[in-house]
């Protein structure tokens, strides 16, 4: 059956979103049953407009956790009439915001993020909720807030240890784990699942101590139209402004939902795209924030807290082998036919059980494998990997996105201002000028120093080409060739400097020329105030030509040191030695092993 990876993770993922949703909800401020609520409309809303052919929503913990804390601003109790008129508003207002950024096309930002900023950000969130889900294993309470907050949450709610629960919930992670590394086609998740149900209805764990899930009332969500309340009396009543200082609160209220719709965007965008670029998929950025702002609407509407893309159950359809939003749809309604007649089966599932299941699924979206390749690979992506996981994890969900964009912009600037050089010379008997470390055969020209700079060319770097290039003239060299080809543009200060290095070595009695570049570079030259160096002779199409206008003609006096051969310094012939150059251009360092 084609779509049965699909069915069977929509199955599983609409029954973990009850634990999930029934707790974030309620530190939304919500009853526990508005958890389930929005665990069925906006997620179908969601997978109709979504371009993500696996990625899952809900009711979740940055949000949520967002949520209550202007509850808490404003002195609204959890679960009140106040709480209860407030929060779809907020849902409405981040369904406002997200249109907004639509229109804006906000969605390119993602573009301007790395793969390793990527893995640390979705790395950063996972391990957020794990450390949030903790207590929860061993019979305590969920926690919210940043890395310090979460540890002192794991630190009180020790008190409340017990030890069937721990037992119950970390024997699920390791039964999971194995089982996936031995068997990952098993449905374990379902399997853990009918095990606890049918251990409580037959030990009663709950009579040892165990927490198992709440009962909540049967039946569909009722529409809401956020903000108003219906009076017997006065019908259709608009009570929102009834709610002690929120009219004062507005402005900021308007900014933190906007600050929601961020946070939800950026963990949403980039966990999407993480799956999305694991599987070969195509993701449109605008596309989703029409989906967020569709999700959200629906959230609103059946009286949720904001909807966010959900880590946690993506992770566990991932496990399974979703691959379609056909999950959602399932997910949806089995989130349907537990509203409508499941609601009774509820308090046979046990809470750590549950967990287990849970921050199993985060572990596997910790880009762990990414962090230990990056470690071997490129100390300086690595660095940007930690540090994008380490900004979420002390600073929040919002700043870690602030950081990676940062350390994106960042990874650019370092790439332009440091791009790669080198001094270039020819290979007795080849064709063509190479680089001069990377080829053991290759030797320099005599009195000669050629220079490749493969970057533009601006403000920021011209100490470096300046300054590599002089390092490179010794007291016998008669010209300096440019090997320009990787210069595509240049700024007003760099070209300055160019003339006056030009003027430098014209003094000192050294030939100067810029060659191989685009004839662009030239326009841009004449422009900036470097004509000069195309009307004195200065720029050549290419190092053959300036070679010939510095009186050098083929082939090449080379410059050989004490250590080569007689042999070496009359070859000739193109076919000599023509591997050890493969492979040298291929391997480099390492090109002799």
């Amino acid at each position: 059956m084609k779509y049965k990876n699909d069915i069977l993770g929509g199955i599983v993922v609409g029954l973990v979103s009850i634990p999930i949703s029934m707790g974030y909800a309620q530190i939304a401020g919500l009853p526990p049953v508005y958890g389930l609520y929005g665990s069925l409309l906006p997620i179908l809303l969601f997978a109709l407009f979504s371009s993500s052919k696996q990625f899952m929503v809900g009711v979740d913990a940055m949000p949520a956790a967002m949520v209550g804390g202007i509850l808490a601003e404003l002195g609204i109790a959890a679960q009140s009439r106040e709480a209860m008129l407030l929060v779809p508003v907020t849902a409405l207002l981040v369904s406002f915001w997200f249109l907004i950024l639509f229109l804006f096309r906000a969605g390119r930002i993602v573009r301007y993020i790395s793969i390793p900023v990527m893995g640390g950000f979705i790395s950063g969130v996972g391990a957020t909720i794990i450390m949030m889900q903790v207590p929860k294993l061993f019979g305590g309470n969920a926690g919210t807030g940043e890395i310090i907050v979460l540890l002192e949450n794991i630190w009180e709610q020790s008190g409340s240890f017990h030890l069937l629960s721990f037992l119950l919930g970390f024997g699920t992670i390791v039964i999971l784990l194995v089982c996936k590394r031995l068997n990952p086609k098993l449905p374990m998740t379902v399997v853990m699942m009918a095990l606890g149900a049918l251990a409580q209805a037959i030990l009663h764990l709950d009579q040892y101590g165990v927490k198992v899930m709440s009962e909540v009332p049967a039946g569909l969500p009722r529409p809401v139209l956020p903000g108003f309340t219906w009076e017997k009396a006065e019908g259709l009543h608009f009570a929102l402004f009834e709610i002690e200082g929120l009219a004062e609160y507005l402005p900021n209220l308007m900014l933190e939902t906007l600050g929601i719709a961020a946070v939800i965007m950026a963990q949403t965008l980039l966990a999407s795209g993480n799956y999305a670029r694991k599987y070969h998929d195509k993701l449109r950025p605008n596309r989703e924030l029409v989906a967020y702002c569709a999700m959200n609407l629906g959230g609103a509407f059946v009286g949720s807290a904001p909807i966010n893309g959900s880590v946690s159950r993506s992770g566990i359809a991932d496990s399974l082998g979703v691959r379609s939003q056909l999950a959602s749809f399932v997910a949806g309604g089995t989130m349907l036919l537990i509203l409508l007649f499941g609601t009774p089966i509820l308090r046979f599932l046990p809470v750590p059980i549950l967990t287990g299941i849970v921050i199993t699924a985060l572990i596997g979206i910790l880009e762990i494998p990414m962090a230990k390749k990056l470690w071997k690979t490129g100390k300086n992506e690595w660095l940007v990997f930690m540090l994008a996981f380490l900004g979420v994890l002390i600073f929040g969900t919002l700043n870690g996105v602030i950081i990676g964009v940062l350390l994106s912009f960042g990874e650019v600037a370092m790439r332009a201002v440091v791009p790669p050089t080198a001094f270039v010379g020819r290979i007795p008997g080849h064709g063509n000028f190479y680089s001069l470390k990377r080829n053991s055969a290759a030797r320099p020209i005599k009195h000669t120093v050629i220079y490749r700079f493969s970057g533009n060319l601006f403000f920021a770097n011209i100490d470096l080409f300046c300054n590599q290039i002089e390092a490179g003239v010794k007291e016998d060299t008669k010209q300096v060739v440019v090997d320009a080809r990787g210069i595509g543009s240049i700024d007003v200060t760099a070209t300055e400097r160019l003339v006056q290095l030009y003027k430098s070595f014209q003094e000192r009695g050294i030939k100067f020329y810029l060659t191989e570049h685009d004839g662009s570079l030239n326009d841009q030259l004449r422009r900036l105030g470097g004509g000069s160096l195309i009307e004195n002779g200065a720029v050549h199409r290419t190092i053959t030509l300036a070679l010939q206008d510095a009186g050098l003609e083929k082939p090449y006096d080379l410059e050989y040191s004490e250590g080569d051969t007689e042999v070496e310094r009359k070859r000739s012939k193109p076919e000599v030695d023509e591997l050890l150059p493969e492979f040298e251009w291929a391997f480099g360092a390492k090109a002799k092993e």
